[in-house]
């Protein structure tokens, strides 16, 4: 078996929620006065991690108002629907459970504060894939490489992250495993090419034949 274990980014990954995003953050901008998303492509040009760089990126200016004040905003719009206006992405269940008949240990690990990843996976049928979710104490989506890494104390050679953004790479460099970035999220495809991710597909289906 090539690995044991898969390693999930959630939002853009497993949740198709762009398109949720992209709405809610132009309701944010409306308010304050500044120039709205297009749509898609625009979000995808300033999104970026830390979280607190997207909004800079978007024109909110950090003198006038703290970043927390923010995140705290926008937090319960992006929850206003149960699912937050989301759905799994295309053939994410389908992969979800072909990786499951393999026997492969399958993870999440998402920079989201972990009781509202859970309430937002307790949505969907598809807890049951996996062994652990691990998301972050806070609502401020810095990283999620150090929770990674305290999970996984001991090396995991075997192992798979599947993400949506460079941060995905970044955390998987940083757990020293494997990763495929799949460009149907957060960050476009020309985007992931250029952060030295050696593969990016263009949906989840090819994450199975990667497996195999």
């Amino acid at each position: 078996m090539k690995y044991t274990h898969v390693i999930w980014d959630w939002n853009g990954t497993l949740l198709d929620d762009v398109g949720w995003c992209v709405s809610v953050i132009n309701g944010m901008l409306k308010r304050r006065g500044l120039k709205l998303l297009k749509g898609v492509p625009d979000y995808q040009r300033a999104f970026c991690f830390p979280i607190i760089n997207l909004y800079k990126n978007l024109g909110v200016d950090f003198d006038k108002e703290p970043f927390e004040d923010v995140a705290h905003e926008y937090i319960p719009l992006y929850h206003s629907d149960k699912t937050g206006g989301c759905k799994l992405s295309a053939c994410a269940e389908y992969v979800l459970e072909a990786i499951h008949q393999q026997g492969i240990s399958q993870i999440i690990l998402s920079a989201s504060e972990i009781n509202n990843l859970m309430s937002q996976i307790n949505e969907f049928d598809i807890r049951h894939y996996f062994d652990a979710i691990l998301g972050l104490s806070d609502i401020y989506a810095k990283s999620k490489i150090e929770i990674g890494l305290d999970y996984f104390k001991d090396e995991i050679k075997d192992a798979l992250l599947v993400g949506d953004t460079e941060h995905d790479w970044e955390t998987a460099k940083a757990l020293g495993i494997d990763c495929l970035l799949v460009a149907i999220g957060h960050q476009s495809k020309d985007t992931l090419l250029a952060c030295g991710a050696p593969i990016v597909l263009n949906n989840l289906a090819q994450v199975i034949e990667y497996i195999n």
